[in-house]
């Protein structure tokens, strides 16, 4: 009976996973929660965001798309589909963690979270197509996702590290630097969704409503004055490190995110300029998800845990060797 209400306590005494197993499973919910975002943006790139009108079920009729939803229904469910192969690798993911010997909670919490992040990202893309593709509701569709992208990257760093620490490789005003950054590259993701919110690609070939507090150039324009500061803010990272002699990881990091914002900030001017076309807009989705993951990197570089290290337990005195007081 124990193994029915609780099936990973029976797992953890049969089944010692190696670091490198517990590694490769934290890896692959985290390339899991990258695909979910890619997979999410052509859904709405090819206008099959209401290809499935209802939700949990595909229509009012069946759950599964029919040959009668055509190609829209196609993909919107097949997106539907790839959030059980996310759930099956973030399971995979809590199971390494939790037989992971010594047990590591705060690595199993992580996992943990993000099972508990799938099902509110599950429930929150049933609010998006029951209120009609609202811009709003997409707007969280996706930061709820990159908030799970967030903590799959966390969980994977720390399979790389021990419990120990942190002891900081770098001062304080470095950290406060790269916090600022962190901040301001948020805000850019944030002000993403307004552009996406604004812009043509609504979705769905139907009229959907957009955003109206604010146009569509100018949200651009809001967006690529955030994507400068967080650029700039990279660059003052990178110079305080380098004149203040700091450890190669930081820097190496720091270096990675310029030359991905290079990337994305490229991909974004093009599509600026060329009007918004469907590959280039897939591309600076999966450009956004791979510049949260290089500004993650330079946080978690500043830092280092190693094992953690068992309180010595005090042994007694041999006989005839105790020290005597005064």
């Amino acid at each position: 009976m124990g193994a029915v209400f609780n099936p990973l306590a029976l797992l953890d005494r049969r089944w010692t996973p190696s670091p490198r197993t517990v590694q490769r499973a934290a890896l692959a919910a985290l390339l899991m929660s990258v695909a979910i975002i890619v997979t999410g943006g052509a859904v709405r790139l090819t206008g099959s965001g209401l290809g499935c009108d209802t939700w949990p079920k595909c229509s009012s009729d069946s759950l599964v798309a029919t040959r009668e939803m055509g190609w829209h229904g196609v993909v919107e469910f097949g997106n539907r589909l790839l959030t059980y192969v996310l759930s099956a690798a973030v399971g995979w993911a809590i199971a390494a963690a939790r037989c992971a010997k010594p047990r590591r909670r705060g690595l199993t919490r992580l996992a943990w979270t993000q099972f508990w992040l799938v099902m509110a990202n599950a429930v929150l893309g049933g609010i998006t197509v029951l209120t009609e593709l609202n811009p709003y509701t997409v707007a969280g569709h996706f930061l709820a996702a990159s908030g799970l992208l967030t903590v799959a990257f966390l969980t994977w760093d720390r399979t790389r590290e021990g419990d120990g620490g942190p002891d900081w490789l770098v001062g304080r005003i470095v950290r406060k630097q790269v916090w600022a950054l962190v901040a301001a590259t948020a805000v850019l993701l944030a002000a993403g969704t307004v552009v996406t919110g604004t812009g043509p690609h609504a979705g769905d070939s139907s009229e959907v409503p957009r955003m109206g507090w604010i146009s569509w150039t100018d949200a651009a324009h809001l967006h690529a004055v955030s994507a400068w500061l967080v650029v700039a803010l990279t660059l003052a990272v990178w110079i305080t490190l380098k004149a203040m002699d700091g450890p190669p990881g930081p820097i190496a990091r720091t270096r990675e995110l310029f030359l991905v914002l290079l990337a994305q900030g490229l991909i974004g001017y093009v599509q600026y300029l060329t009007e918004l076309p469907e590959v280039l807009v897939a591309a600076h989705m999966l450009g956004s998800a791979l510049v949260w993951i290089a500004v993650l990197r330079v946080l978690t570089s500043l830092r280092h845990r190693p094992a953690a290290v068992a309180a010595a337990i005090p042994q007694p005195a041999a006989p005839g060797r105790a020290v005597a007081a005064g």
